[in-house]
């Protein structure tokens, strides 16, 4: 009997291989559209219909399909092109970010009845998006269209759909693994089963007789170089303290040796046959306990690693004064002393890191590495690739897809580097796609913070005194540790204007999974600890919350001096936080009366504010290279080489070029993120792919109009300043030449119509955001109920306030994660025990409210066209604006995220049953 699978119409006759999935059988035969992001059926972004049911290919056997009839998001279109009703909506809405989960939800959505659609948190329980927020996608079940196709040159401040919206929603886009490369191997990895062990002996014979294994790679294989997996501009922000493979290791999870097979399964099995006899070490998980005398030694390095006390665990530290903070309190009539307490969180981006690697033939005809990654940040990983492994920049090329999401965990050269030494050593392609528990255990964690917060203010609510002791929990490798908490330290305190402030912070290595850059970078978790100490001075001295913050934070043209250190190129270039917090107030008076909240009688409703500054962008330098030319169409292109992950540069980088030169986003094509097409860009972190590439571009764009027009003025015999461009020519005093006939009349005469631009990323200015939460809680159960969620950004002058909007949505979805669930588990040997997106809960739709949005009327003085970033800011005020809300409605002040449901119970519990004082 023939064995056959439909595929979207197309007959497949061979077998499945005994136990494949469904999602392998489909992308081994090009149906990439189907992604992997669990391969546990927890995420719904491998969904595709099976005789017109929706399942989740991951964990569907193969063989199930013979005889069956599949549908993948590919297929969903019908044969002539024509988009499904679901595809259309989804464009339309620009119901995506990353749009990594896109498919899967198309996939659910198209086969939802009426009745399912009425009630989309039951139906959308089986699909996670880590960007979205969801209301985008809510939109676009709705038939809600955000989409516009403004007029030539007026796309800034209004809402063109993303470029690669067509490709998102036709599963055509291409993301790190969605191409075929010939002779591809797989590697798979072998961990340390001990927080801290150094490696005897390794033997790797039986690996190697395992059929089908080609390499075993060893610590005595690495370089000796030590070198930093975070990535920045200047290197020496980080400490060389990471080998490829060592033979010590300090973490359970840390790679021990690489297998590298024909398939997952010959590397896997060859990882098992590994031997390898380790001496166990003394181990810390506790960061106070790693500092303290007589702690094991993680790091016994010189000072060429820029580790700041290594006998002590001490990465990097940071200590400042300003005035005298014990003055300050002895003129404060309140003073309030807490201790503040924040988690480990995963990024969680549903791509999970990976690379492919292979050899292929440069222009030069010389043979290059080239290395297809997951990364926000190509040029730097180049540049890291180079350093250790003694190439020159010409002999490697990076280069990144689509992003499946980052948020800070892809600013790091995590695979790269054993996938490039395994393809130098065989000189074949390879590829390592982590798993998702990999994810938890092999990548990296938000930096777990303890915040001692002491502030006094005077009876009048006027701060005098602001001290903070920090210690970060950095883990077993110091990548962006010192970076991050002299980050967290710096606008955290400078917002305010209190005349005396002390800082002691310090990031502290333990035998523990390494945490590395995460959305805001430090701030969120010192937010937390001096917003919720700000709401309980204004409590102590009587002072309602907002006044008592209007009273102390800094004002336009007010220095932002913290203790850390000040920065110097940092200034405030727009100010908006003062609108911030009077749409704070409008919320209260709209809402805070709960007249149209339905409260279940009994439950405690309560509501808080929250707010932060955050500068825009790294110090230090962020550099962006961007060109500009006209092709010979008439059209332009546009190279930058920032990546793109749901941030919304390209789209805004394509608004920005078709304001300067008349025409239409839809005549803009876009290369980026390829070290062999575009030049420098230091990375897409910090909010920089606005602020840095969105200016490089800018510069090059104006650039190039002046050109342009020059040119065509030369052409007709016509003053420059009497030329206008147009979508498609130019007009000269009633004259006009085509771009066309421009083009060609450039390269007649020897020259290429082009321009480029450059932007450093210095100067800095700052962007406000303030968040507000009415919110209900069942003393009973614990249960809490968010009844308005309201979200004030300063933004400067929104670019896309569709594509904005949903940056802010997202931020304020994941920081709702991570202040009421989510939590990366240790056990006492500092073990990931949350390795799977079931045992570690994600914000789903059913969990998500409907955040309610405003921009300020603000326009910066130094970001382009007046914008600033806010891909990043919208996270910070969270976590303090609930847990403001939390004490209001329960009289109890909680230290300690996440606020789950059992901590607060407990909480209540405790409270109701200690003796009333009279």
């Amino acid at each position: 009997m023939t064995y056959a699978i439909r595929v979207n119409d197309q007959p497949f006759e061979d077998e499945p291989r005994p136990g494949q999935c469904l999602r392998t059988y489909l992308r081994e035969r090009g149906w990439f559209g189907v992604k992997k992001g669990c391969d546990a059926g927890d995420c719904g972004a491998c969904t595709v219909h099976v005789d017109g049911e929706p399942v989740h290919s991951c964990i569907y056997p193969a063989v199930r399909a013979e005889g069956r009839a599949v549908t993948t998001v590919e297929g969903l279109a019908d044969a002539d092109g024509e988009l499904h009703p679901v595809q259309r909506k989804f464009l339309d809405a620009q119901g995506f970010q990353c749009g990594f989960c896109t498919a899967g939800y198309l996939m659910t959505t198209a086969a939802l009845d009426e009745e399912q659609l009425g009630d989309l948190p039951r139906a959308f329980k089986g699909n996670i998006c880590r960007c979205t927020g969801y209301r985008a996608i809510e939109d676009a079940v709705r038939g809600v269209r955000h989409t516009e196709d403004p007029g030539a040159g007026q796309a800034v401040g209004r809402n063109p759909g993303a470029p690669a919206g067509p490709l998102v929603v036709t599963g055509t886009a291409r993301y790190t693994f969605d191409v075929d490369v010939p002779g591809l191997l797989h590697m798979k990895l072998l961990r340390s089963p001990h927080p801290h062990a150094r490696i005897v002996s390794i033997d790797t014979a039986a690996a190697l007789r395992v059929p089908g294994v080609h390499l075993v790679l060893t610590h005595h294989d690495a370089p000796e170089r030590l070198y930093s997996t975070a990535r920045h501009e200047h290197p020496t922000e980080d400490p060389d303290d990471t080998r490829l493979l060592d033979d010590t290791v300090r973490y359970v999870g840390q790679r021990v040796a690489a297998v590298v097979a024909d398939s997952e399964g010959a590397a896997e099995e060859g990882c098992r046959r590994i031997e390898v006899v380790y001496e166990q070490l003394p181990y810390v998980v506790d960061p106070e306990e790693a500092m303290a005398p007589g702690a094991p030694v993680i790091h016994d390095k010189g000072p060429e690693s820029r580790i700041a006390r290594p006998e002590n665990n001490v990465v990097g530290e940071v200590h400042g004064e300003i005035g005298s903070v014990e003055e300050g309190f002895a003129a404060a009539d309140v003073v309030y002393e807490e201790t503040f307490r924040t988690q480990r969180v995963q990024h969680a981006s549903l791509e999970t890191h990976g690379a492919v690697a292979w050899y292929e033939e440069g222009e030069d005809g010389q043979e290059r590495l080239t290395v297809r990654s997951s990364t926000q940040t190509p040029f730097l990983t180049r540049r890291a690739l180079c350093a250790l492994f003694d190439l020159e920049l010409k002999q490697v090329r990076v280069l990144a897809g689509r992003v499946g999401g980052g948020f800070g965990g892809k600013q790091e050269m995590i695979v790269e580097d054993i996938v490039a030494l395994a393809v130098m050593r065989l000189r074949r392609p390879v590829k390592l796609e982590y798993t998702r528990p990999e994810q938890f255990y092999g990548a990296t964690t938000r930096h777990p913070f303890t915040i001692r917060v002491r502030a006094g203010a005077r009876a009048d609510g006027t701060l005098t005194a602001l001290q903070l002791r920090v210690v970060s929990n950095t883990g077993a490798y110091g990548n962006h540790g010192p970076a991050v908490m002299f980050h967290s330290v710096g606008e955290s305190m400078a917002v305010y204007r209190a005349p005396h402030k002390k800082v002691d912070a310090f990031s502290v290595y333990t035998n523990s999974v390494p945490a590395g850059a995460f959305r805001g970078y430090g701030l969120g978790q010192v937010v937390f600890a001096v917003e919720s100490v700000m709401d309980e001075l204004a409590r102590r001295t009587g002072v309602d919350p907002l006044v008592f913050r209007e009273r102390n934070i800094i004002g336009p043209g007010e220095p932002m001096l913290s203790p850390g250190g000040e920065e110097e190129d940092l200034e405030i270039a727009s100010y908006g936080l003062d609108q911030c917090l009077q749409v704070v107030r409008d919320a209260i008076r709209r809402y805070g009366d709960g007249s149209a909240d339905d409260v279940p009688e009994g439950w405690l409703v309560g509501q808080g504010t929250g707010m932060s500054m955050i500068a825009t962008g790294p110090p230090g330098g962020h550099f962006a290279d961007a060109t500009v030319k006209l092709l010979q169409d008439g059209t332009y292109d546009i190279a930058v080489g920032t990546a793109e992950f749901g941030n919304g540069t390209t789209t805004v980088h394509q608004q920005i070029t078709a304001g300067a030169l008349s025409t239409t986003v839809d005549r803009i094509v876009i290369r980026q993120s390829d070290t062999d097409v575009v030049r420098h860009d230091t990375g897409a972190f910090g909010s920089a792919g606005t602020v840095v590439a969105g200016k490089a571009v800018m510069k090059a764009a104006d650039a190039l109009a002046v050109q342009i027009l020059d040119f065509a003025a030369g052409q007709l015999g016509a003053a420059p300043g009497d030329c206008r461009l147009t979508v498609d020519a130019v007009e000269c005093a009633g004259r006009v030449i085509s771009l066309k006939e421009l083009f060609q009349a450039a390269r007649a005469a020897g020259r290429e119509l082009s321009a480029d631009g450059h932007w450093g990323g210095s100067p800095r200015s700052v962007a406000f955001n303030a968040q507000w939460f009415r919110i209900a809680v069942d003393p009973g159960t614990g249960e809490i109920r968010i009844l308005r969620s309201v979200h004030a950004a300063d933004a400067g002058k929104v670019m896309n306030p569709m594509q904005c909007r949903g940056q802010v949505e997202g931020g304020v979805a994941q920081a709702l994660g991570a202040t009421l669930f989510e939590n990366v588990r240790l056990d006492e040997r500092g073990e990931v025990t949350t390795a799977a997106f079931r045992r570690y809960r994600l914000p789903q739709y059913a969990d998500v409210p409907r955040t309610e949005v405003h921009f300020m009327e603000t326009s910066d003085a130094i970001g382009p066209l007046g914008a600033k970033s806010m891909s990043e800011s919208p996270f910070n005020p969270v976590a303090p604006a609930f847990a403001n809300a939390l004490r209001d409605a329960t009289g109890l002040r909680f230290t300690e995220l996440p606020l789950t449901r059992d901590r607060v119970w407990l909480a209540l519990d405790e409270a109701s049953r200690k003796p009333q004082v009279r």
